[in-house]
This record gives structure tokens, C-alpha cells and sequence, in this order.
């Protein structure tokens, strides 16, 4: 074998499709693009999900549903989270400096997720109905 004997497989190079080169090709005339309309002109284009002019499907469907703004204020603590916590007393601030949430945080919620075995007295913080009852077996409170 040398260099100069070397080519490509077969079939792996194939000619760029040559369009609008007259009646024999079998692409001449309008070239593979139809006959008149948007699609067939150059730079005629729509926009994703335009429907020719009939009202599209994302305006035809109603608005359902809001996301509060709030939201980002809030956050939630587990009793899985309190217990390894350890302080007896539980506020927001004593929440932020152990990280267990956010410095913009405002409104703190604890849920029932996990198992708490210690005595907790909770101040300006919420609880689930679960957790609430969770902490009083504890022998918590919620203030």
C-alpha cells in the first residue's frame, strides 16, 4: 500500500446535494422547495409555535395557577434537623446561625421528617400538626 493509492470506503463520501442546476438534475426549477409560499422564498420564516395566523395553542389555553413571590421568605426544618441541633431553645435567629436556613429567611416551619428524642422549646417558629405533636411527646413546646 502506498500514500498515493489510498481512498475513502466506499459510500462514506457522498456529493452536497447541488439545487437549482437546471431540469436534469431533478432538482432544478424550484428546487426541492414546492411550489409559491413562505417556505419556499428565501429568509421566509415564522417564529416557534406561530400557526399561521390562527391563535396559537399557548394563548388559547386558559392561565392556571400563581407563584407567590413570598415564597423565597420561607423554609422548612425537619425534627431530624432540630435533634442534631441540639440547643433547647429554638428561634429564627438560633435556625440562621447554624445554617440550617437562610440569612433572608423570615417565616421557618418545622415538619415531621425524621425522629426527635429531645426536649425543645420552639419561639416564633410554626409547626406541622404531625411535628407539633412529635415535640410534645418530646416534651417540647411551642411558644
Amino acid at each position: 500500500m502506498q500514500l498515493n493509492t489510498i481512498s475513502p470506503a466506499e459510500g462514506s463520501k457522498k456529493n452536497r446535494r447541488r439545487v437549482g442546476r437546471g431540469i436534469g438534475s431533478g432538482l432544478g426549477k424550484t428546487a426541492g422547495r414546492g411550489h409559491k409560499g413562505q417556505k419556499s422564498r428565501a429568509g421566509g420564516y415564522h417564529k416557534v409555535g406561530f400557526e399561521g395566523g390562527q391563535m396559537p395553542l399557548q394563548r388559547r389555553l386558559p392561565k392556571r395557577g400563581f407563584k407567590s413571590a413570598l415564597l423565597k421568605f420561607n423554609a422548612e426544618v425537619t425534627l431530624g434537623e432540630l435533634q442534631v441541633l441540639g440547643a433547647d431553645e429554638v428561634d429564627l435567629l438560633t435556625l440562621k446561625q447554624a445554617g440550617l436556613v437562610a440569612q433572608r429567611i423570615k417565616n421557618v416551619k418545622i415538619i415531621k421528617s425524621g425522629e426527635l428524642s429531645k426536649k425543645v422549646s420552639l419561639k416564633g417558629i410554626g409547626a406541622t400538626a404531625g411535628a407539633k405533636a412529635a415535640i410534645e411527646a418530646a416534651g417540647g413546646v411551642l411558644a
